[in-house]
């Protein structure tokens, strides 16, 4: 078995001459075992010729390796067959208070809500440099004690505060994030600066396009000030210059991979980020830090400019202090412009706005049982009752739906491919990590997934969306325990959306988090919800007290 890992896809296998043909059908026997097959010696003989012939093919693949940046052509959509997707938009009318006021206190302004800051700018009680100069010092003065900013792009984010306050002046005011702040996690292009995917190979990475999320940020006025840190290759919260801290607990990473966005937003150096999540890279580091993350549906968000980890896995999504600034922000940046093949353009039809008698809310019962009963998730039901919810107990089918770990077989084989480039020059010697755990081992170990298995995960994976919607169909919004079960992997695999937010603290002080799962593409509505929720609480306005001088 020793052999396992080398013995097709080695160029001596079949050169060698100390090799017999005996040797190669036991070989070849061996291999198939890690597969689950047992072939005979005649079956395995046969397939000597095409094996070698599938070996040169293979080498030809390899005499130009594709750019990370190279689509993979068969998107994966997770709507269902027949499901209608809704096309008709309306005008979402964003609640922008009438009078907001500078505070006496000018620090009290890193924890303003977007619409707050919204009313400063529209009514000019701020400009936009003076906000922009205001969060960059903050930036300057918490860096070295989070570890979240990668490249600050302080000449950047001048040069568009100065237009968006030009732009106000003559009477142009493109919405409310017009002149607003903001930090994009370093995955995504900005044409001049660093794309460095927070990884030690690709630190001094300069990629010379826009990324389609910058640039719908760009058009709704917003104001880029720092490109945030991720863990290495878009894991954990490791990277090459550091390990970014929650806020929360200095002496605690703040979960990754959008390490940088979660942490820099929940210590108000700056008002919102734009995370990525593959298997929880959105949610992590919003329930550690506390913040309220948005997840959408997969597919909704272009993610043209983005590093690609999983193509059939990735989503874009905002990291804020509320679901309000989540839906304002999520407003302005869904959608595509037609260069990834899995994005499509859907309506965001959102009111803010709950109908109790009509919200279908549901929390699955096997999974809250196993709390505490003082656990603050109960609290979260006691609070939605209150607000005249009615919310029916459900059992989540969990291991029923999801028997077998499909997301490693997906995830570990699209990312191999991905980062083929890496492993083949043995670039991935220099990422920061090199334990079993880490990407450079998965990556060479995903290279004994065979296309067929891979194939065939993405099968059982459709009949697991099919299931889903089946399930979810019954229910506008399930309340779930964030990491409860196996909900985590199978929304992602799914693609439905969800809003992770903070309920509170842990006897350790350390926030506790819910996730509201919602119905494909509708993001609306799961996040009415949570602002409901927090409209009727103070957890999302609880702001660790190091930061706010």
């Amino acid at each position: 078995m020793k052999y396992l890992f080398t013995i097709i896809f080695c160029a001596g296998f079949f050169a060698a001459q100390s090799q017999t043909k005996a040797d190669s059908i036991q070989l070849v026997r061996q291999t198939v075992n890690l597969y689950d097959l047992d072939f005979t010696d005649a079956e395995a003989d046969s397939m000597l010729e095409s094996i070698t012939d599938f070996y040169q093919l293979y080498k030809g693949l390899h005499r130009t390796l594709p750019a990370n940046n190279i689509p993979y052509p068969f998107a994966f959509k997770p709507a269902p067959a027949g499901m209608k997707i809704a096309t008709k938009k309306e005008k979402i009318a964003w609640n922008i208070p009438l009078r907001t006021e500078l505070p006496a206190n000018k620090n009290e302004l890193a924890f303003y809500s977007l619409p707050q800051l919204a009313s400063l700018i529209v009514n000019k009680k701020i400009s936009s440099v003076d906000l922009t100069k205001f969060f960059i010092a903050r930036l300057k003065k918490w860096d070295d004690t989070l570890e979240c900013v990668i490249t600050l792009t302080e000449e950047l984010a001048l040069k568009q505060a100065t237009q968006a306050d030009l732009e106000l002046k003559q009477g142009i005011y493109r919405g409310p994030l017009h002149g607003i702040p903001y930090g994009l996690k370093d995955l995504f292009a900005v044409k001049g600066y660093k794309t460095t995917w927070g990884s030690t190979p690709y630190k001094d990475q300069v990629v010379d396009i826009d990324s389609y999320v910058y640039e719908q940020l760009k058009k709704a006025g917003a104001v880029l000030c720092a490109k945030l840190s991720l863990g290495a290759l878009a894991y954990n919260n490791k990277w090459f210059d550091g390990e970014t801290k929650n806020p929360w607990n200095l002496r605690q990473g703040s979960s990754g991979s959008s390490a940088g966005s979660a942490a820099a937003t929940v210590a108000g150096l700056l008002p919102f980020a734009i995370g990525t999540e593959t298997l929880g890279s959105i949610v992590s580091p919003s329930a550690r830090c506390g913040a309220t993350g948005l997840r959408p549906t997969f597919g909704t968000v272009s993610r043209y400019g983005a590093m690609v980890l999983c193509w059939s896995l990735d989503k874009i999504g905002p990291i804020c202090r509320s679901a309000e600034d989540a839906a304002i922000v999520y407003a302005f940046i869904h959608g595509t412009d037609g260069n990834d093949p899995s994005a499509i353009r859907h309506t965001f039809n959102y009111t803010g706005k709950v109908d109790w008698t009509k919200l279908r809310i549901a929390y699955p019962e096997n999974y809250f049982k196993r709390l505490k009963a003082d656990a603050p998730e109960w609290k979260v039901l006691e609070t939605y009752r209150s607000l005249g919810a009615n919310i029916k107990a459900v059992n989540f089918p969990d291991s029923a739906m999801y028997p077998v770990n499909l997301v490693s077989i997906i995830l570990n084989a699209e990312s191999a491919a991905a980062f083929d480039e890496l492993t083949r020059t043995n670039r991935d010697d220099l990422v920061e990590r090199q334990d079993k755990d880490f990407w450079p081992n998965s990556f060479r170990a995903a290279r004994t997934i065979p296309a067929v298995e891979y194939i065939n995960a993405n099968r059982y994976r459709y009949n697991l969306c099919k299931s889903m919607n089946d399930f979810m169909k019954k229910y506008d919004v399930l309340i779930v325990p964030s990491f409860a079960g196996r909900q985590l992997s199978m929304t992602n695999l799914t693609g439905n959306p969800v809003v992770c937010m903070p309920i509170g603290f842990n006897q350790n002080g350390s926030p506790v988090s819910i996730t509201l799962v919602g119905n494909l593409y509708d993001e609306a509505t799961i996040l009415a919800a949570a602002k409901a929720f927090q409209d009727k609480t103070e957890h999302h306005k609880k702001h660790p007290l190091l930061f706010k001088d």
